[in-house]
């Protein structure tokens, strides 16, 4: 039988510390590569946001892309690894923009904090992109999808059942196009529409020279640096509610360069009428999510309006740390960035099913539901969910 996915309690308290700068901009790309305003128009008083994400953001690495900060760092580990923290969570993204209306001047700082939303982060296929803008997202944990093979998780009156309970299959894939997103599993997998994560880690050896001769330090030197390579027709992807203008970027806690462009969401993309779909009994996490209080995280929300869950299928929490601004001082100027408190979030896949109907969308939800570390966590995309058919339900 398929390993079956716990509901774990989240943990209130960080395992550790450690983070770096969420992106700075590179001024030089915009000389070399002059964009006309009028292909990506940036407004300078941003306007009430409507019920959706207008703008998708595609990020490709101009070398490789590296994660080695990790959500939290150890005295034993101060390298940490890549793969903890890949692709880069939203609030990366939301940093750097905050960075790059600084020097661009789009809108006022105030208007940016409040009505910038970012959520990610997934990826697409390039020549699928340009097509049709399909992009890939976590697939819900009620599908498991091998090579070969597929099951089911269905419910019954007593819970959750497989569809093949003798099977033994381990799922490979753990993304699928957006586009097929309430296909059953066969479906996804004779239709091909899902996939394996595009990028893979390597690590890298830094040697420090001597000063006077090309030779190893003796003493501190080598460092040994875990990076990720993205495929060369693939590329990270993110939702926005406010563009970047195209050009050459400093992204991630490493600072390392790579390209960004805005697309305007089609009126026609699947995600528009998934986003305006209501919530009844049951929805799938796209991207992880905490919920509760600025202490303590929990597994659902812990509000009156939000329905008591029935039933869970969730796999084990992530870490997830948010960064929040520094404070203002008496003279305008601000000090420099604190670190927010580390937290655990529920993984982007697990599925929810509630006592009684929700009949709202994400968007909808109020902001008392997440917690608040300078802003809503709402706004880099905590959270973001979409409603999910499920056998037996």
């Amino acid at each position: 039988m398929s390993r079956n996915p716990i509901a774990y309690c989240l943990l209130p308290s960080p395992p550790g510390r450690g983070a770096r700068r969420a992106g700075w901009v590179l001024p030089i790309p915009y000389s070399l590569f002059p964009i006309p305003c009028s292909l990506f128009p940036i407004p300078y008083s941003l306007s009430p946001l409507k019920p959706m994400f207008p703008y998708l953001i595609t990020i490709r690495p101009l070398g490789l892309l590296y994660a080695s900060a990790g959500g939290f760092l150890s005295p034993e580990n101060l390298v940490g690894r890549a793969q903890a923290k890949f692709p880069p969570d939203a609030y990366t993204l939301s940093g750097l923009i905050f960075s790059a209306n600084k020097s661009q001047n789009f809108a006022s700082q105030e208007d940016l904090s409040q009505n910038l939303f970012v959520a990610g982060p997934f990826w697409a296929k390039l020549d699928e992109f340009e097509a049709s803008q399909e992009f890939y997202v976590p697939i819900p944990s009620t599908k498991m999808i091998g090579n070969d093979d597929v099951n089911t998780w269905e419910l019954h009156d007593d819970g959750w059942r497989q569809s093949n309970p003798d099977s033994e299959m381990t799922p490979a894939f753990k993304w699928q196009k957006l586009s097929a997103w309430n296909q059953d599993s066969d479906t996804l997998l004779h239709q091909k529409a899902v996939a394996k994560e595009p990028w893979k880690y390597l690590s890298m050896l830094h040697p420090r020279l001597k000063p006077d001769e090309r030779c190893v330090r003796e003493q501190d030197g080598l460092f040994l640096e875990n990076a990720v390579q993205l495929d060369d027709n693939a590329c990270l992807v993110y939702l926005s509610t406010v563009p970047l203008e195209t050009g050459w970027y400093r992204f991630g806690g490493e600072n390392h360069l790579v390209e960004i462009e805005s697309h305007p969401l089609q009126e026609t993309h699947p995600l528009v009428s998934l986003l305006q779909q209501p919530i009844t009994r049951s929805f799938a996490l796209l991207t992880p999510a905490v919920w509760g209080s600025n202490r303590i995280s929990y597994r659902y929300p812990q509000h009156p309006d939000f329905p008591q869950p029935r039933w869970l299928l969730m796999a084990k929490a992530i870490p997830f740390r948010f960064r929040a601004g520094g404070r203002q001082k008496a003279d305008g100027s601000r000090d420099t960035g604190r670190l927010g408190r580390g937290r655990y979030a529920v993984k982007p896949g697990s599925v929810y099913v509630l006592d009684d109907s929700l009949n709202q969308t994400w968007w909808e939800s109020p902001e008392a539901w997440y917690p608040k570390e300078g802003y809503s966590l709402k706004q880099v995309g905590c959270g973001l969910c979409l409603p999910l058919d499920i056998a037996g339900l």
